[in-house]
């Protein structure tokens, strides 16, 4: 019976020490400060944390919605989720469980959003999306499939939603 009472007592222990160690970990994520998020993204985006959630918030010029119609309505988030600083904040603080984008025209109104999951590129992938922004914003006026491949992949990739005033069914 002694046997049994040790072995017991070691497992229970041992179950202990595996819980502390648990929370412990848990303990360590670590979580960006507003000074770490100020200026991430340029000037032009409000960046903030809500709980575990970077969200981004970018104006969305007027002549942009009118000229793209929806092709550039959809692509907004994903030029700003897809980018170098975005891999950066992953890296950089364990605590974050996503980064989400939303795009507003003049008015203040929601055109899209999008949301990265942590974990949903790794570091094969995220140079993929990291081009694939890259050739949409440097030759996506003059070659649209750059554009239309960039919103693929955000769907394929993340969370996402539209307005209906700008991207109909």
């Amino acid at each position: 019976m002694r046997t049994f009472d040790s072995t017991l007592r070691g497992g229970l222990i041992a179950l202990a020490f595996l819980s502390t160690a648990a929370c412990e970990e848990g303990q360590d994520l670590q979580l960006p400060a507003d000074s770490d998020l100020a200026g991430l993204y340029g000037d032009g985006p409000a960046v903030s944390l809500n709980g575990n959630v970077v969200d981004i918030e970018v104006a969305q010029p007027t002549d942009q919605l009118v000229r793209g119609g929806a092709v550039w309505a959809k692509v907004g988030p994903f030029i700003y989720l897809f980018s170098p600083q975005t891999q950066q904040l992953f890296d950089s603080y364990s605590g974050i469980g996503g980064v989400r984008v939303t795009t507003r025209d003049g008015a203040g109104r929601m055109v899209a959003q999008a949301m990265l999951p942590r974990g949903a590129l790794n570091s094969l992938t995220w140079p993929k999306a990291i081009n694939l922004v890259g050739k949409a914003r440097l030759e996506g006026t003059s070659r649209p499939s750059y554009i239309l491949d960039l919103i693929e992949y955000g769907e394929e990739t993340a969370e996402y939603e539209y307005s209906s005033r700008y991207v109909k069914d």
